[in-house]
């Protein structure tokens, strides 16, 4: 799926966070995700792509002070040329997970030999999964962290604020084993 499209934006009534991804084929994913969901993912995702920039081919940056500059570098330029003003198209023709967004309980994140970020949405209602893998460059998982602190500031859920940079020594470290994250 080649994601062409990203939107986060916080639900009053609901009180979560709704994720929407367009496809260039014209499908759209939704998710819901709680603020306890949020806070426990928005580290692990600054974590990743901090790794995610480190494992380009050609970059050196062994210590976590390199691989934050790095990182940091990297999401000022992606930052400048994304375009953050064109309105999300809402028109998408199919919906591959259902009406309803699906309910994010638990996340598995992890890192890709091709450079690449695996993420992988899962709604668990008693013995029923439903699952959503993605495949995020580096630019995307930038953005989506990026669209998802603005919300979260907006949302007004009087979360700690997230630093400037995006490496943070509290973070728990992501190795290239699944990382899971549950509700």
């Amino acid at each position: 799926m080649q994601i062409h499209q990203l939107s986060i934006s916080h639900d009053e009534v609901h009180d979560r966070l709704l994720v929407r991804l367009n496809t260039q084929d014209a499908q759209e994913y939704r998710f819901w995700l709680t603020r306890r969901m949020a806070l426990r993912l928005l580290p692990a995702l600054n974590q990743s792509v901090l790794r995610l920039e480190a494992a380009q081919p050609g970059v050196a940056a062994s210590d976590s002070r390199a691989q934050q500059i790095l990182a940091d570098i990297q999401r000022d330029a992606f930052l400048q040329t994304a375009d953050f003003t064109t309105p999300y198209d809402a028109q998408a023709q199919r919906l591959p997970l259902g009406a309803e967004p699906m309910l994010v309980t638990d996340v598995q994140l992890s890192l890709q030999t091709n450079g690449s970020l695996e993420v992988v949405f899962q709604q668990k209602l008693g013995e029923s999964v439903q699952s959503c893998h993605l495949n995020l460059q580096a630019s995307l998982v930038h953005g989506l962290i990026h669209l998802a602190q603005e919300t979260l500031v907006k949302a007004d859920w009087e979360m700690a604020a997230q630093p400037k940079s995006i490496g943070h020594e509290s973070t728990p470290k992501l190795t290239m084993d699944p990382t899971v994250y549950k509700h």
